[in-house]
Protein backbone atom coordinates (compact mmCIF):
# COMPACT_ATOMS: atom_id res chain seq x y z
CA UNK A 1 0.00 0.00 0.00
CA UNK A 2 1.50 3.38 -0.89
CA UNK A 3 0.68 6.46 2.33
CA UNK A 4 2.08 9.34 2.84
CA UNK A 5 1.81 10.83 6.40
CA UNK A 6 0.64 14.43 7.82
CA UNK A 7 2.54 15.25 10.87
CA UNK A 8 0.69 18.00 12.85
CA UNK A 9 2.81 18.82 15.97
CA UNK A 10 3.66 21.59 17.50
CA UNK A 11 7.17 20.51 17.64
CA UNK A 12 9.01 19.19 14.34
CA UNK A 13 11.45 17.46 16.48
CA UNK A 14 8.90 15.99 19.80
CA UNK A 15 7.67 13.42 20.76
CA UNK A 16 4.98 12.79 17.55
CA UNK A 17 7.87 13.11 15.40
CA UNK A 18 9.29 10.21 17.17
CA UNK A 19 6.10 7.72 16.20
CA UNK A 20 5.79 9.44 12.91
CA UNK A 21 9.76 8.52 12.51
CA UNK A 22 9.58 4.92 13.58
CA UNK A 23 6.04 4.60 12.00
CA UNK A 24 8.54 5.82 8.52
CA UNK A 25 11.06 3.32 9.09
CA UNK A 26 8.68 0.73 8.87
CA UNK A 27 6.97 1.92 5.98
CA UNK A 28 8.90 4.38 3.65
CA UNK A 29 6.09 6.85 3.66
CA UNK A 30 7.02 10.46 2.90
CA UNK A 31 5.99 12.74 5.64
CA UNK A 32 4.30 15.76 5.59
CA UNK A 33 5.48 18.19 8.32
CA UNK A 34 2.53 20.86 8.89
CA UNK A 35 4.06 22.91 11.29
CA UNK A 36 7.01 23.51 8.68
CA UNK A 37 3.66 24.89 6.24
CA UNK A 38 1.71 28.51 6.23
CA UNK A 39 -2.02 27.26 6.48
CA UNK A 40 -4.56 29.95 7.21
CA UNK A 41 -7.84 29.18 8.95
CA UNK A 42 -10.96 27.92 6.43
CA UNK A 43 -12.99 30.97 5.89
CA UNK A 44 -16.30 31.33 3.43
CA UNK A 45 -14.14 33.67 0.73
CA UNK A 46 -11.31 31.30 0.58
CA UNK A 47 -9.11 33.95 1.30
CA UNK A 48 -6.44 31.90 1.96
CA UNK A 49 -6.38 29.75 -1.22
CA UNK A 50 -2.91 30.65 -2.30
CA UNK A 51 -1.24 29.15 1.30
CA UNK A 52 0.28 26.27 1.62
CA UNK A 53 -3.06 23.58 1.92
CA UNK A 54 -3.75 22.80 -1.80
CA UNK A 55 -0.21 22.15 -2.28
CA UNK A 56 -0.36 19.84 0.99
CA UNK A 57 -3.48 18.11 -0.38
CA UNK A 58 -2.08 17.46 -3.64
CA UNK A 59 0.93 15.16 -2.67
CA UNK A 60 -1.50 13.48 -0.14
CA UNK A 61 -3.97 12.73 -3.14
CA UNK A 62 -1.37 12.15 -6.12
CA UNK A 63 -0.95 8.11 -5.88
CA UNK A 64 -1.44 7.75 -3.01
CA UNK A 65 -3.95 4.90 -0.78
CA UNK A 66 -3.85 5.93 2.40
CA UNK A 67 -3.29 9.27 4.32
CA UNK A 68 -2.51 8.99 8.29
CA UNK A 69 -2.70 12.02 10.25
CA UNK A 70 -0.20 12.19 13.16
CA UNK A 71 -0.90 14.48 16.05
CA UNK A 72 -0.37 14.86 19.53
CA UNK A 73 -3.40 14.65 22.39
CA UNK A 74 -3.81 18.19 23.22
CA UNK A 75 -6.51 19.08 25.34
CA UNK A 76 -8.07 15.17 24.66
CA UNK A 77 -8.36 16.07 20.93
CA UNK A 78 -6.09 16.72 17.94
CA UNK A 79 -3.88 19.36 17.69
CA UNK A 80 -5.06 22.78 16.14
CA UNK A 81 -2.49 22.62 13.38
CA UNK A 82 -4.39 19.66 12.40
CA UNK A 83 -7.68 20.43 12.91
CA UNK A 84 -7.11 23.44 10.60
CA UNK A 85 -5.78 21.54 8.06
CA UNK A 86 -9.31 18.88 8.20
CA UNK A 87 -10.79 22.42 8.60
CA UNK A 88 -9.47 23.42 4.75
CA UNK A 89 -10.28 19.92 3.17
CA UNK A 90 -13.50 21.86 2.93
CA UNK A 91 -11.90 23.89 0.48
CA UNK A 92 -11.79 20.55 -1.69
CA UNK A 93 -15.52 20.39 -1.51
CA UNK A 94 -16.05 23.87 -2.81
CA UNK A 95 -13.42 25.06 -5.15
CA UNK A 96 -11.41 21.94 -5.77
CA UNK A 97 -14.05 19.10 -6.09
CA UNK A 98 -12.29 17.30 -8.49
CA UNK A 99 -9.46 16.72 -6.34
CA UNK A 100 -11.60 15.98 -3.36
CA UNK A 101 -13.57 13.50 -5.00
CA UNK A 102 -10.33 11.86 -5.38
CA UNK A 103 -10.16 11.36 -1.64
CA UNK A 104 -13.38 8.66 -1.98
CA UNK A 105 -11.05 6.44 -3.17
CA UNK A 106 -8.75 6.41 -0.36
CA UNK A 107 -8.20 5.16 3.05
CA UNK A 108 -7.37 7.53 6.20
CA UNK A 109 -5.74 6.25 9.92
CA UNK A 110 -4.51 8.08 12.74
CA UNK A 111 -1.69 7.57 15.23
CA UNK A 112 -2.12 9.96 18.41
CA UNK A 113 0.98 10.57 20.74
CA UNK A 114 1.42 11.77 24.60
CA UNK A 115 3.01 11.09 27.35
CA UNK A 116 0.66 8.18 28.62
CA UNK A 117 -0.97 5.44 27.48
CA UNK A 118 -4.09 7.15 28.08
CA UNK A 119 -5.81 8.24 24.91
CA UNK A 120 -9.47 9.32 25.59
CA UNK A 121 -12.04 7.14 24.34
CA UNK A 122 -13.72 9.45 22.35
CA UNK A 123 -10.48 10.96 20.37
CA UNK A 124 -10.95 8.79 17.27
CA UNK A 125 -14.34 10.05 16.63
CA UNK A 126 -13.14 12.78 14.39
CA UNK A 127 -11.22 10.90 12.53
CA UNK A 128 -13.87 8.43 11.66
CA UNK A 129 -16.88 10.73 11.28
CA UNK A 130 -14.49 12.58 8.72
CA UNK A 131 -13.33 9.82 7.04
CA UNK A 132 -17.43 8.58 6.43
CA UNK A 133 -18.47 12.11 5.16
CA UNK A 134 -15.98 12.46 3.16
CA UNK A 135 -16.10 8.99 1.37
CA UNK A 136 -12.81 7.74 2.86
CA UNK A 137 -12.58 3.91 4.41
CA UNK A 138 -11.35 4.59 7.91
CA UNK A 139 -7.91 2.05 8.24
CA UNK A 140 -7.70 2.02 11.30
CA UNK A 141 -5.98 3.94 14.68
CA UNK A 142 -2.97 3.49 17.39
CA UNK A 143 -1.58 5.41 20.03
CA UNK A 144 1.46 6.16 21.08
CA UNK A 145 3.43 6.67 24.00
CA UNK A 146 6.71 8.24 25.55
CA UNK A 147 9.74 6.43 28.32
CA UNK A 148 11.26 9.48 29.37
CA UNK A 149 12.66 10.57 26.31
CA UNK A 150 12.54 7.27 24.25
CA UNK A 151 9.14 5.55 22.75
CA UNK A 152 8.08 3.46 24.92
CA UNK A 153 8.54 -0.62 23.22
CA UNK A 154 4.85 -1.13 23.48
CA UNK A 155 4.20 1.74 21.55
CA UNK A 156 7.21 0.18 19.34
CA UNK A 157 5.54 -2.27 18.94
CA UNK A 158 1.90 -1.16 17.94
CA UNK A 159 3.67 0.64 15.03
CA UNK A 160 5.28 -2.42 13.80
CA UNK A 161 1.55 -4.25 14.18
CA UNK A 162 0.21 -1.56 12.36
CA UNK A 163 2.54 -0.77 9.80
CA UNK A 164 2.48 -4.39 8.93
CA UNK A 165 -1.52 -4.27 7.98
CA UNK A 166 0.15 -1.92 5.28
CA UNK A 167 1.74 -4.24 3.37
Amino acid sequence: MKGIIVMASSRSTGNTYECVKCLRDFTGFKVIDLKDKVIGAYDYEYVNKDDDFKFCFDQIIDGHELVIFATPVYWYTMSGILKNFIDRISDCLSIYKEDGRKLRDMKMAMLSCSMNDDRPKHFVEPFKLSASYLGMEYFGDIHCFMDGELLDDTSIKRISNFASLMK
